[in-house]
């Protein structure tokens, strides 16, 4: 059963974005968007976006690199490890799930090291993989992006955006329990 779902989820994986950026073409064409000027258009919005949030970038990232580098981020593991074994989910992928919420490169450091140190097959491997794609970096959007529209009351989606992670992270283990045993 969980060799079926793991090459039904394979299947699926592979095929996915190739269908959706054709489904994104086809739509344009059916009604009739200029899409190469659309795409051009984009992309230079998406400049402009880039140069106001570079300042919140810095910070988040300066603010995620004390954190690691006073060792704040191993005491957490520490306090936090005993309720993590309850979940069933392993110590090793703590960090990931620390900051995750926080960075979406600080989360691909973690989880490049994560790999390279118990491998990208392995269990604790998967589930860093599985929990990048399953979370959000809810501090990051709130700084940056709520920030650069200047939206200061964040209050509910803060709550919203964590409540969201914990179940990414939750769904995120019990996944990869119930394909990859």
């Amino acid at each position: 059963m969980a060799d079926l779902f793991s090459g039904l989820i394979g299947t699926i994986s592979n095929w996915a974005i190739p269908l959706l950026a054709g489904g994104i073409v086809l739509l344009a064409l059916t009604r009739r968007v200029p899409l190469y000027e659309a795409f051009i258009e984009g992309a230079k919005e998406g400049f402009n976006v880039g140069v106001r949030i570079i300042p919140y970038l810095v910070a988040i990232l300066c603010a995620i690199a004390f954190f690691r580098a006073s060792g704040a981020m191993e005491l957490l593991m520490t306090v936090i490890s005993p309720l993590t074994n309850l979940i069933g989910m392993p110590p090793e992928t703590l960090p990931m799930a620390l900051v995750r919420p926080l960075s979406g490169s600080g989360a691909l450091g973690v989880m490049s090291d994560t790999i390279s140190t118990h491998g990208a097959d392995s269990f604790v491997g998967r589930v860093v993989s599985t929990m990048m794609g399953s979370t959000e970096t809810t501090f990051y959007v709130l700084a940056v992006y709520f920030g650069s529209v200047g939206v200061t009351k964040v209050r509910h989606a803060l709550y919203a955006g964590l409540i969201a992670d914990v179940a990414g992270l939750l769904a995120a283990v019990w996944f990869c329990r119930l394909v990859f045993g």
